[in-house]
């Protein structure tokens, strides 16, 4: 670092190449670059302009958990957010780079940007100890080597140590190796025999030189004892020996034994083995050589990721002072195995996702490692199938998390998502990751009714202002977008307004009416309901509501014949005309309600004299019981009481009394039990049956066509509504129904001097609850009258 100023600005130099293939942008910087040294410009090298940066919501994710670099959205530059050391980040690595990406939406893009870090000669050579001792024959010939302690030097390249030099004396010179693995090794190198009584002791100084630009530099200070010893070195078997390790054995493994061989005998030839100073801590944490039996053993967890190969210089000493020593070399090769689980890192691009999102929006990007080698590295991922989303692998080892079908919040607010990564070792070793999605509402759901066609049935004469029903429509959505008003539509086909009955609660649904209904005046009526949520824009559904009026009974019944005054009627009558059965009059009454309400009873509530009349229960016929004398007639007084079926009954009652007719017509009145003649009756019931017959088809025709108009109007009503059909039947002739009376026409009733055969009617309710109908058989000419009533009895039973 205390150096760095004096590289120059040369060295800081900027390289970008592109890969549009796999389209990854690679820019290359030194280490030690200080916090905002400009790197590259993203915006240029990836064709973008300034403003797409922000508006595209550019991010920039690194693989890396620290935030080595970031991005100027103002002007695209990208540049060193904290310093980085080359030899902290990536140790002896030959290659070292961070993996950024980039993630930019409408549309969705992911860019690979790769940034190498380039060593910068930062670290000085250090030797591990400041001095060491050597001790050597003096009977050792020139050119004997001597290993010396190797320097370390962290950085990387022609950085690292590049020879080495000893202080400058007459008997020793510095031989430089290259190791297999790059680094440089120094020995010692005898070039004129000691005399250790010259000279019994030597300090040197050994000095470690890198390869950067300015050099730097280590030393260590050379201790040499001259001794008088042996004149045999140690030899050993072969100089290299080669062998192999699978990583993670155990601890106490055999590796393999070593055999040297010493010429010498006695004590000479007692040789120890031992590492020599080339090997290194971390190698000599990994292996232990035993002194005597020269076998080496593993007693540290042995790492294919680490090291894949270790390098162990081993000497053999013999025992005599100074001690002659043998080298060789053992090389142990690491044999990877499946013993790393991938590595998956997941950054969310958001958690939280419209349930209109389209297929294909971008949820996460991911990238997964495997510190494991060949086969043992390939990682796969996956999710799972029954979820509306997918991976896609746009690059080795980076995936991205994207919808893959239409979202549906009302099925499913949250997605647990698992994320399963897992190598090609057998067995695989795996791991997983669980995100959790969101999906937030939009308004895509209309309330619902839980009918489209609601009955409401009301009493008629009900109280204004009083709940009569509630509708309820239900919404799926969330919030504002499941909130429901009801309102009532108007229909302008409509003669009355719907506004003008009912209101609604805005927000129960709850019915209101605004009056109060009669019965007899409306029957029915509808009206729309909407149910509209508050969502942007709203969304609505509509049901029909039929209210129902049922009848009640509150409306008496009126005698329209005979007519009264003050409930008062004088009836005329011909006292010599009146014979038992005689139909004196019939009192007809009417009843605005319907059904049981309308069904009518009449009985004879009080009379002068009652056995001189009867009344017809349901008929209201008055007939007479026997003849009658004038006196019977003036005294009499009746007074009629006419009863509805509802509950509670109402009443009506009419006072009806006699006058004296003059008999005028007696003689045409006369009755005969004598047979016409022949030809005569032929020729009348030749006529009467022509003119009934087809008088009586035309009234059926009528009465048909009636009744399935009133049907069909009345079809959506609850009861029935009774009307009242009254006919003559003719008594010499098949059945004949006259019309149907209504308010507005005068009953057709005759008076008490017409012939008996046009006296006698017959009232029907076909729309009573119980359809009442009445069938009559056609009169027999030759009935008597005393058998009359009792037929007509029998008819109305």
């Amino acid at each position: 670092m205390a150096n760095l100023p004096t590289i120059g600005a040369s060295f800081i130099f900027l390289h970008c190449l592109w890969r549009l293939a796999s389209g990854q942008v690679r820019y290359s910087i030194p280490e030690e670059l200080e916090h905002g040294a400009f790197v590259g410009n993203i915006a240029e090298d990836l064709r973008l302009n300034i403003w797409e940066l922000s508006a595209r919501k550019f991010r920039l994710v690194p693989d890396d958990v620290r935030q080595y670099m970031k991005v100027n959205l103002e002007n695209g530059n990208l540049f060193v957010n904290e310093r980085i050391d080359r030899e902290q980040l990536c140790r002896q690595s030959p290659t070292c780079s961070l993996h950024f990406q980039i993630a930019l939406n409408d549309p969705n893009e992911t860019h690979r940007i790769a940034v190498e870090i380039l060593d910068v000669n930062d670290n000085s050579p250090s030797f591990e100890n400041n001095e060491f001792s050597l001790q050597i024959s003096e009977l050792i010939a020139s050119g004997a080597l001597f290993p010396l302690e190797s320097a370390h030097d962290p950085d990387m390249g022609t950085n690292t140590i590049s020879t080495y030099q000893i202080s400058p004396n007459e008997h020793f010179g510095i031989k430089v190796q290259s190791m297999r693995d790059g680094s440089k090794s120094a020995e010692l190198l005898l070039e004129k025999p000691l005399d250790r009584e010259q000279q019994a002791t030597l300090h040197l100084v050994l000095t470690a030189i890198d390869g950067g630009v300015p050099h730097r530099s280590g030393t260590v200070r050379i201790i040499i004892a001259v001794v008088d010893a042996n004149d045999n070195a140690p030899i050993f078997d072969q100089e290299i020996y080669r062998t192999q390790v699978v990583e993670n054995v155990a601890p106490g493994t055999l590796v393999m034994k070593l055999n040297a061989a010493d010429l010498d005998e006695g004590s000479n030839a007692d040789l120890t083995y031992s590492f020599t100073n080339h090997v290194s801590k971390i190698n000599r944490e990994l292996f232990t050589l035993h002194p005597e039996t020269g076998e080496i053993r593993v007693q540290g967890r042995v790492d294919f990721e680490e090291s894949r190969v270790c390098d162990l210089d081993v000497q053999a000493v013999d025992n005599a002072p100074p001690g002659l020593s043998g080298r060789c070399k053992v090389v142990v090769d690491i044999i990877d195995i499946n013993d790393n689980a991938p590595e998956l890192a997941v950054n969310l691009v958001s958690s939280t996702v419209r349930e209109d999102a389209p297929p294909g929006t971008v949820i996460a990007l991911m990238s997964v490692t495997d510190l494991d080698s060949g086969e043992y590295g390939e990682v796969r991922c996956q999710v799972p199938g029954n979820i509306p989303f997918k991976l896609e692998n746009p690059l080795r080892n980076s995936y991205k998390l994207i919808t893959s079908d239409i979202l549906d919040r009302e099925m499913a607010s949250v997605y647990n998502i698992s994320i399963s990564a897992w190598d090609g070792g057998s067995p695989s070793l795996s791991t997983s990751k669980n995100i959790i999605i969101s999906i937030t509402d939009v308004n895509d759901n209309a309330p619902r009714f839980t009918q489209s066609l609601y009955n409401v049935y009301l009493m008629e004469n009900n109280t204004p202002g009083a709940s009569i029903f509630a509708v309820t429509a239900l919404d799926v959505d969330l919030d504002r977008n499941g909130e429901v008003t009801y309102s009532i539509l108007e229909n302008p086909m409509q003669e009355l307004p719907a506004s003008v009955c009912v209101t609604i609660n805005s927000e129960t649904g709850n019915i209101y009416p605004l009056r109060s209904f009669d019965y007899e005046k409306l029957k029915n009526f509808q009206f729309q309901v909407q149910a509209q949520d508050a969502g942007s824009p709203p969304l609505s559904s509509t049901a029909t509501v039929s209210v129902i009026i049922l009848d009640q009974n509150d409306n008496a019944p009126v005698i329209v014949s005979p007519l009264t005054w003050n409930s008062s009627a004088t009836m005329e009558i011909v006292p010599h005309s009146v014979y038992p059965g005689y139909l004196v009059t019939k009192v007809i009454a009417t009843d605005a309600d319907s059904g049981q309400n309308a069904r009518l009873s009449y009985q004879l509530l009080e009379a002068s004299d009652p056995s001189l009349f009867t009344v017809g229960l349901l008929s209201g016929e008055i007939r007479a019981t026997g003849r009658l004398r004038v006196e019977d007639i003036i005294a009499e007084r009746l007074v009629i009481c006419v009863k509805d079926n509802g509950q509670p009954s109402f009443s009506s009652t009419a006072t009806i009394r006699f006058s004296i007719l003059p008999n005028i017509t007696e003689k045409s009145l006369e009755r005969t039990d004598e047979p016409r003649q022949s030809a005569y009756l032929s020729h009348l019931n030749h006529y009467l049956i022509i003119i009934l017959g087809s008088t009586s088809f035309l009234f059926l025709v009528t009465i048909v066509f009636l009744v399935v108009l009133k049907f069909k109007q009345d079809r959506n009503i609850a009861g029935n509504y009774g009307s009242t059909v009254c006919c003559k039947k003719r008594r010499n002739s098949n059945d004949a129904f006259n019309q149907i009376p209504t308010a507005n026409e005068p009953f057709n009733y005759p008076g008490p001097g017409q012939p008996e055969g046009y006296r006698y009617t017959v009232c029907l309710s076909p729309e009573s609850s119980k359809s009442d109908f009445l069938f009559l058989k056609p009169c027999n000419l030759t009935l008597p009258f005393n058998d009359l009533s009792i037929q007509e009895s029998k008819a109305i039973k």
